[in-house]
């Protein structure tokens, strides 16, 4: 009776060391997918204060873009330790060129020579709206961006990403916020209609309600296509980099909420399947 009593106990230890609770697990990495290092005319953080905010939050990896690119690369020259940094042409020189870079042949120059550079994943983000989109420099930076292999993170309606679509079908674009309010249903006929979009997922409205709880539709959203999917901070003012802190906290809380493997494709994995690259622990 003992023996058995004992060997039941080992058997139920095991089982509790093997199947630990979800807590147990270890803390989920993260790849920030949509990150902006702007020098204008300096960084808000240092790169050693980015490089520990980035640590403190268990930011493995980065979507590395800036205007101008300055910023891109002194991330990319810094070959931090335990930081995978993926670096993005942005087609800006300074802030007005959002208004106007669609219409100017500088900025497709722009984009081939930093291109020049050898290790540029992708260009962007870019802001497009409707038939702008159809310019013969959008075109001709699309085209740009599927002989070379790279992605485009486009900041647009859904018109607009309709149009760079046409404009090249080999187009892999990543959709940054995911159209902020299209509805859950539209962007999955939208992931079904177009294999090379990824929704990123800042500023996206919907996502939770309230306290926090993820919503039906987008738990069953991600039930489907959790592999179409990546987060990101979008630091495009100061304030954003204040709150880095409370935003990973805010993507952990509610990516808590959904099965564990899906969870990690949208925190990390999706990038390290695109990008071809693995995040250290």
């Amino acid at each position: 009776m003992l023996r058995s009593a004992a060997i039941a106990k080992a058997i139920a230890l095991a089982l509790l060391c093997f199947c630990g609770p979800a807590s147990a697990q270890a803390p989920l990495k993260i790849f920030d997918a949509h990150l902006h290092y702007n020098w204008e005319p300096k960084p808000y953080f240092q790169l050693d204060q980015v490089l520990e905010l980035f640590r403190r939050n268990g930011v493995a990896g980065i979507l590395a873009t800036s205007r101008p690119n300055d910023g891109t690369r002194a991330l990319v020259d810094a070959k931090p330790p335990g930081l995978w940094v993926v670096p993005f042409i942005r087609p800006y020189r300074t802030r007005p060129d959002i208004q106007t870079w669609f219409n100017e042949p500088a900025i497709f120059e722009l984009v081939q020579e930093e291109y020049k550079r050898g290790y540029y994943k992708g260009i962007g983000e870019f802001h497009i709206y409707g038939k702008t989109a159809g310019t013969e420099w959008v075109k001709k930076i699309v085209n740009f961006a599927v002989e070379h292999d790279l992605y485009l993170h486009a900041h647009c309606d859904e018109e607009a990403l309709l149009i760079l679509f046409g404009h090249n079908p080999r187009a892999k674009i990543i959709w940054a916020h995911t159209g902020f309010t299209t509805s859950p249903q539209r962007v999955e006929q939208l992931l079904k209609d177009y294999p090379a979009l990824t929704g990123e997922l800042s500023y996206r409205s919907g996502i939770t309600e309230g306290g926090g709880k993820i919503s039906s539709a987008w738990r069953d959203l991600f039930a489907r296509n959790s592999k179409r999917f990546l987060i990101g901070s979008d630091t495009w003012v100061n304030e954003r980099w204040a709150s880095y802190d409370n935003l990973m906290k805010e993507y952990r809380a509610w990516l808590a909420q959904i099965p564990r493997d899906q969870a990690e494709n949208i925190a990390y994995r999706n990038a390290e399947t695109m990008f071809g690259g693995k995040l250290t622990d």
